[in-house]
């Protein structure tokens, strides 16, 4: 394992740059990546591990969209690997269905930075009409035989 410092530092900061670039607060990488929010702020510090490379760097590479093996490349002397834009635009017909546990962690994400006063059952209950609303148009599969929610949000 690569114990320089400066490598160690400059994987810090491009931790860091990269979730500046998505607008995500370390909280945000945290959830996504399913760290806590003290591995983020470690990984963004750049400290050189005691004994071996933590496993919570993985996740949060893959959280901010780097690719399998980017931290090594960075640690190296490289550039990280980075996956496509999540804007990128997609041919439907190829990707008609999205993973609803990936639908779900994005929508929550993206409902836990939009909702200030929300408690926690809103969120979800407002993640699981969206599901719903995602089922109907045919992005994520049914699970389970359940049907998807008939109950209009409109009075």
């Amino acid at each position: 394992m690569n114990r320089d410092p400066h490598a160690w530092a400059r994987l810090g900061h491009l931790l860091k740059q990269a979730r500046l670039a998505r607008g995500l607060k370390q909280g945000d990488v945290a959830d996504l990546a399913g760290v806590s929010l003290a591995s983020v702020q470690s990984a963004e510090a750049g400290t050189v591990p005691k004994a071996r490379m933590p496993i919570t760097l993985g996740p949060i590479a893959t959280a901010l969209g780097w690719k399998a093996g980017a931290i090594e490349e960075v640690l190296a002397g490289g550039e990280p690997t980075v996956g496509a834009p999540a804007d990128e635009w997609r041919d439907v017909s190829v990707q008609r269905q999205v993973d609803e546990e990936v639908a779900e962690g994005i929508v929550t994400s993206a409902m836990v930075r939009a909702t200030e006063n929300a408690t926690p059952a809103e969120i979800r209950e407002a993640t699981r009409l969206i599901l719903d609303a995602f089922r109907r148009q045919g992005l994520i599969a049914e699970t389970n035989g359940v049907q998807p929610s008939t109950k209009s949000t409109n009075p």
